[in-house]
């Protein structure tokens, strides 16, 4: 067993844990924020996408260790006292979901796109996304909510 220390959604958390843990596990098991999906275990899908100091990253493929004294952000730390985070809020206004399973990999993902790019073309939303899977939809109110959220994001 090893101690890993972070900070999950502004607030310091510190656990023993098997140093083979993903940092999906971590944060579902251990931190039981279960908002961080796991699909594919193999970084295919995008379910598992959290922000580690700021810059997107697949949870599957990361050690829980290798975020030690790190910022992680889950898709339950972007609503801020009570209000939705503005892709959260574009998301549901334009339909960007139907079953949900992707929703929460496929916001953090956008999030990290619209902050290095806050004015994205469709097609560069789309190479954008291209590591998130959604087997539900088409994409078009995903990509629609997208470009409504780098909007309100200042975009």
């Amino acid at each position: 067993m090893t101690t890993v220390s972070m900070t999950v959604n502004g607030k310091q958390v510190s656990a023993d844990i098997a140093p083979n843990t993903l940092l999906v596990q971590f944060i579902r098991e251990n931190l039981r924020l279960t908002g961080t999906h796991v699909g594919c275990d193999t970084s295919q899908c995008g379910a598992c996408t959290v922000h580690v100091d700021g810059d997107s990253v697949k949870a599957c493929t990361m050690l829980a260790v290798q975020a030690e004294g790190a910022d992680v952000t889950t898709i339950e730390g972007l609503a801020q006292n009570g209000e939705l985070h503005p892709m959260q809020a574009a998301f549901k206004e334009n339909h960007g979901l139907q079953c949900g399973f992707c929703t929460p990999g496929m916001i953090m993902s956008a999030v990290d796109l619209v902050k290095r790019n806050p004015n994205p073309s469709e097609e560069t939303i789309r190479t954008e996304l291209e590591g998130n899977i959604c087997r539900c939809t088409g994409y078009h109110n995903i990509v629609k909510s997208v470009k409504a959220a780098a909007e309100n994001m200042g975009g």
